[in-house]
Parts: structure tokens; sequence; C-alpha cells
């Protein structure tokens, strides 16, 4: 990424489940209207979400998104779509071995996934269908080790009571619910790689703005200039805001999104 001259223009980097959409649904009108009043005003909307870049695109072209940056995976890939092809920017590699023995050490029973990037999952056993984006293909341990991977899920009941062990080997470990966690190469986050991005648009870190709703977005939180979290987030994520907007059944992205235009 170059870095380009300094401008006035805002950087908005928003998470896109239960940000901008409900997951497994399009984007409501009042959304696609306020993304598209953003862009036509000469501001960047990034795309920075746990999904992988497969999940994004899909969300980016739901959404009009022709020409964006997307912080994908927590942070561990950054990608940039124009039209319909993307292109991988940057992407960090998690230390695979690490994370499956401790996963195998573990009291809980989880599935593991590693990432394939643009393509889908190898899977240890079948996650359900809603929960990956991209095909599942199933593999023995061997073969996760032998494959790099920007990220792995680990899907189980107690699958949360894992993440003090990552922690402890300088991985980076977000548990959204009791039965999964996602797993990044350590000081990766949405912040880290946003703050690549503002730099290559040549952004003022005085106008950045970040909207989400969930864990993995407190970094992005601590990064932003202005930032606001869904009405409908935990209350540890509302907390840790600056602002909070509605919730996703109120639109809640839209209104901030028309804020910025005044």
């Amino acid at each position: 990424m170059t870095t380009g001259p300094r401008n006035s223009r805002l950087m908005i980097a928003c998470d896109i489940d239960g940000t901008l959409l409900r997951t497994g649904q399009p984007p409501t009108p009042a959304v696609l209207r306020a993304t598209q009043e953003v862009l036509h005003a000469g501001h960047h909307i990034v795309l920075a979400t746990g999904r992988s870049v497969k999940g994004a695109v899909s969300a980016a072209l739901q959404l009009g998104l022709r020409d964006v940056w997307m912080v994908t995976s927590n942070g561990a890939i950054t990608a940039h779509l124009v039209g319909d092809h993307y292109q991988v920017v940057e992407q960090h590699p998690v230390d695979t071995a690490t994370v499956i023995d401790i996963a195998m050490r573990a009291a809980a029973v989880v599935r593991i996934a590693a990432e394939i990037v643009g393509v889908g999952w190898r899977v240890s056993a079948p996650f359900p269908r809603h929960e990956l984006n991209g095909a599942q293909r199933q593999v023995p341990l061997g073969e996760f080790l032998v494959n790099p991977t920007p990220r792995i899920a680990l899907h189980g009941p107690g699958a949360h009571q894992i993440v003090r062990a990552l922690l402890a080997c300088g991985l980076t470990a977000v548990a959204p619910r009791l039965d999964w966690v996602d797993v990044t190469p350590p000081r990766i986050s949405k912040a880290s790689a946003l703050e690549k991005i503002r730099i290559s648009l040549g952004v003022e870190p005085s106008r950045t703005v970040a909207i989400g709703d969930g864990e993995n977005d407190l970094e992005m939180f601590r990064w932003a200039s202005h930032d606001f979290a869904m009405g409908h987030a935990a209350p540890s994520v509302v907390g840790a805001a600056t602002y909070s907007t509605g919730s996703i059944d109120d639109d809640g992205a839209a209104t901030v999104l028309r804020s910025l235009l005044g």
C-alpha cells in the first residue's frame, strides 16, 4: 500500500454482521441509502469484519461497494475489492501447531476450522453450513499443520474456556459466543489493519470513525477518533464505546452514517 496525500475525507470502518446487516439477510433500504450517500460525499467506507474474504466480498457487493478496502478474519487479512475482483494485499499466518495442541489438550471437545483464503475451510469435522463462509473440506489434523492459515475457528460446547490458554501463548483469541473462538496471530486485530489502510488513504487520525457490535470491535473502537456501538450489543461492548446508536432493527448504522453528512 502506498501513502497518499492528506485530505479531509472520513474513513469509516464498519463491522458487517450485526452492524450493516443481519447475518444471512440483505442490508435494509435505509442502510443501502446511507452507504451510497456517504460514498457520494467522497468519504471512505472500509469493511472490518470477522468474516472470511469470501464472506466480506459477498457483503460488499450486496451493499453496492465496488471499490472498497476490506479488513477480514479479524484483521489477519487485508484485501481490496475493485468491481467484482479482489486482491489480497496482506495476510498473517497463525501458529497452527500451537492452536491445535491447546485445543486437543483442553477439556472441551471442539471442531477445528482453518481458513483457506478466498476458497473456504479445512475442517476436522463438518461445521453447520451457516457458520462458515465457503466450502468445507474435512481433513486429518496433519494437513492443518502443513498448510498456513491466517485464522482458526474452534467450535463446540465450552470452547470459550480455551481462550485463556491461547492468550497465554501470545495468540489473539476472541470468543463471540460460549461455543466459538476465533484465533489469529499475535498483535493482530481489526485496528492494526485499519491503521495501515488509513495511512495509505492519507486520512488524518481525527477523521476516523468506527461502528460495530462485538468484542472483536473493541480494538477498532480504541483506534477510531469517533466510535459507535450498536444498541443491541452486549453491555460490555456498549460500555467500551464512546457513543452508541440504535440497534440493528432500528438501522442504527444508517443513523450514524447519515449523521456524518451534516
